[in-house]
């Protein structure tokens, strides 16, 4: 099967990193979680159209790419729920009340109106809306693990790999999924399920995490071994 970061990799690429032993399997444990990273309308716009038309009303918009990871997403997402699996959300949200100086990437693009709090450019988009019991957690740094709650939730549900999905591949997905294997968690990425607004960036991403750090595969092949597991939570 072709990736999609091959296209980028010359032979003596390929070559260094298969003799280094790197890209090996880790596999998916016996108890996952899902975490859904910032997959909001400020990161997606509000609907299928290109980059440049999108980022007009929000800069930090992934354009239609976002818009084909989210169907991944979702059946992704409805697999979960249907095997119990806790599903957690993150959204970057700009404050009202103070400098918003480096949230998440340097310079001052959430000082944004659209992506303020409560704004909608901050709300998990309506395909994927947050059922009850689900949490939604604010963040201002790149991965969903800085600064935030995720860890206590992941323990109190004794979970041993984190699915990883959303956006953008080369900077909170790859952070997550950098701080989740610092955790010592497995660490899954479904490919079709990350984007990016940059295709060399979110390739390239996608091939170092793939060597690195996670399991990037596959949605229904990460669809197939969820359903196959047997999860009591």
């Amino acid at each position: 099967m072709s990736r999609i970061w091959e296209q980028y990799l010359d032979e003596r690429d390929q070559q260094v990193y298969k003799k280094a032993g790197l890209g090996s399997k880790m596999g998916i444990g016996q108890k996952p979680a899902l975490v859904i990273v910032d997959v909001q309308y400020g990161f997606t716009g509000d609907k299928f159209e290109n980059i440049e038309e999108s980022i007009k009303q929000y800069p930090t918009s992934c354009g239609e790419s976002s818009w084909r990871a989210i169907p991944h997403i979702k059946n992704l997402l409805e697999t979960a729920r249907e095997a119990d699996i806790p599903v957690y959300f993150t959204i970057i949200e700009g404050s009202k009340t103070s400098s918003n100086d480096r949230v998440a990437i340097k310079g001052n693009i959430f000082d944004h109106p659209s992506l303020l709090e409560g704004e909608k450019g901050t709300q998990v988009v309506e395909e994927l809306k947050p059922q009850k019991g689900e949490i939604v957690i604010s963040k201002k740094k790149p991965s969903a693990f800085y600064g935030t709650p995720l860890v206590s939730y992941l323990t109190a549900n004794q979970v041993d790999t984190v699915i990883v999905t959303g956006c953008t591949t080369s900077g909170c997905v790859r952070a997550t999924v950098v701080d989740a294997f610092s955790h010592n968690y497995r660490v899954v990425v479904p490919e079709e399920c990350a984007f990016d607004r940059g295709i060399t960036s979110h390739a390239i991403n996608l091939f170092d995490m793939q060597q690195k750090y996670a399991d990037v595969v596959p949605v229904e092949e990460v669809i197939k071994e969820i359903q196959g597991l047997k999860i009591h939570l």
